[in-house]
């Protein structure tokens, strides 16, 4: 499928002139906040209180509600809807302790009116969705989920719902990425259709309730949030997450704001409560939409922290800030582990945990270490390194996982690794003791080759030893061939403590890639 992308900064304006029966809403919307309830540094990890107060600081929670506030009052009168397209669980200690409690209460100071299932939002299995089901004061919804048989799931979200916003019917459908069985853990009554035809079929049950104005709010990523755009009539735009798309009509290297594919506008705002986004949309008497203008807004130093919700967050913070603070080891130099390089190819962060893997295994007689890019969530920058940048970087609570498989199966593993680069799917992998070379436009499944193993090439037959963490074990992010491994054992240590003791180790740390992996 050919998709036309126009990706000015102005208006689509398919009328000249607006009519008097035009109907203007106001969208504010958040992604992928990844409970980044303190402030985060340019890393996309927390802050400290020190940096923070010397300005050097980004969004936020207090921060997040700040703008939306602002936001509201500037358009006290107008039609304005508040949104998340999900991923509002796991990536800081507020949800390693807390467990969405914290999640929960903040947006219900927000004061959201709507918000999608994330895939991460299954980190704690059906019951952690049902705990913010529970607790949040609006509805969450997504469309491609059936979870009618599940006895913890049944009837808490729904497919779509109707918002009556100025005398108006705005339509609410919601996908979430069909691959969420390999990227978190629904349980097997969770039942995934695919992402299109499941949002065809809501906006067709919409329309035959005679709502005109539809906005899908998605956490399937922006490449199948254009497809879906494409594929779709009916759709009048599109508020995505998940991919962690930043959209903005003044950074430089960012996609325009929206982004249109066809006549559907489609927006994203990042990540990790870096930015709001505001799209404002014009529809016609009929329900079509004449004009989408606006962009993203960066919540830096600039805007003001809500001061109750700062007094709330130390109070929350209280319990874990000796342990966020305690420091574990020194850098020479920030260690850079984004999601658009630790998904693509070698880094430094990657490298980084694979040797902390496999040192810490190796008198086991462990010769492979193999990361999931999508585990590490953050960098580090440059001095001392305290255990909350850890946690921040390995939020999971994964543990050490040691097994036996051929170096056929090693291949195989290799192959799904890179099966979806493409797409900066979570899945990459970062190794230890072994290299390999990837030719990222073949076809997928014959991507791999040069594998070696130490110093000599992989052999089919051999049986290796390897150490991942429990998540990649069993079968996550598509690495379904380790689920029968030999002598595998998930009970090790935390990674985030592997991987402390092991930078305490090395003095003060200079970061590095090495060549392990080559990417043409």
């Amino acid at each position: 499928m050919t998709l036309r992308l126009l990706t000015t900064s102005c208006a689509l304006a398919l009328v000249a002139g607006a009519a008097a029966a035009d109907y203007t809403l106001h969208i504010i919307h958040t992604n992928d906040l990844h409970s980044r309830i303190e402030p985060i540094s340019a890393f996309d990890s927390t802050c400290n209180a020190e940096a923070n107060a010397a300005g050097e600081c980004f969004g936020g929670v207090a921060r997040v509600i700040t703008q939306i506030n602002a936001l509201r009052d500037e358009l006290a009168g107008q039609n304005v809807i508040v949104v998340d397209a999900g991923d509002q669980y796991q990536g800081s200690l507020m949800y390693t302790t807390y467990k969405g409690d914290v999640e929960a209460e903040f947006m219900n100071v927000i004061g959201y009116d709507v918000m999608a299932v994330g895939n991460h939002e299954f980190d704690d299995g059906d019951a952690g969705l049902r705990k913010l089901t529970d607790l949040v004061s609006f509805p969450v919804i997504s469309g491609n989920i059936d979870v009618s048989g599940s006895n913890i799931l049944a009837g808490q979200v729904d497919n779509h719902i109707v918002l009556e916003v100025g005398g108006q019917r705005i339509g609410i459908i919601s996908a979430l990425a069909g691959d969420t069985v390999e990227t978190s853990s629904p349980s097997d009554a969770v039942i995934f259709t695919p992402e299109v035809a499941s949002l065809s079929t809501d906006v067709a049950a919409l329309q035959g309730e005679g709502v005109t104005k539809i906005i899908a709010l998605t956490h399937v990523g922006l490449p199948k949030d254009m497809e879906i755009a494409a594929a779709v009539d009916g759709i009048d735009a599109i508020v995505g997450g998940h991919s962690h798309t930043l959209m903005s009509n003044t950074e430089d290297g960012a996609l325009a704001y929206p982004t249109m594919v066809g006549t559907v506008p489609v927006v994203q705002a990042y990540a990790y409560s870096k930015y709001v986004g505001h799209l404002t949309l014009v529809f016609d008497d009929a329900g079509n939409v004449t004009s989408a203008t606006g962009d993203t807004i960066l919540l830096d130093a600039s805007v003001a922290e809500d001061e109750a919700a700062v007094a709330r967050i130390a109070e929350l913070a209280g319990p874990i800030e000796e342990m966020k603070t305690r420091i574990v080891a020194e850098t020479a130099a920030a260690i850079d582990g984004d999601r658009t390089v630790c998904r693509a190819m070698e880094c430094p962060m990657g490298s980084l945990i694979a040797d902390a893997m496999l040192d810490r295994v190796r008198d086991q007689g462990v010769q492979i270490a193999i990361q999931n890019g999508g585990g590490i969530r953050a960098s580090i920058d440059a001095g001392e390194v305290t255990m909350g940048e850890v946690l921040g970087v390995l939020p999971f609570q994964n543990t050490l996982s040691t097994f036996e498989v051929t170096g056929e199966t090693l291949l195989q593993a290799l192959e799904n690794g890179v099966s979806q680069i493409e797409e900066g799917a979570g899945r990459f992998p970062q190794v230890a003791g072994m290299t390999f070379t990837v030719s990222s436009t073949a076809p997928a499944g014959e991507r791999v080759s040069d594998v070696m193993v130490a110093d000599a090439p992989l052999d089919p037959a051999m049986v290796y030893a390897v150490v991942s963490n429990n998540y990649v074990r069993n079968g996550g992010d598509g690495y379904a061939m380790f689920e029968d491994a030999a002598n595998a054992y998930d009970f090790g240590p935390d990674l985030a403590d592997v991987l402390a003791e092991y930078m305490a180790a090395q003095g003060i740390f200079t970061p590095y890639t090495d060549g392990r992996i080559t990417v043409n």
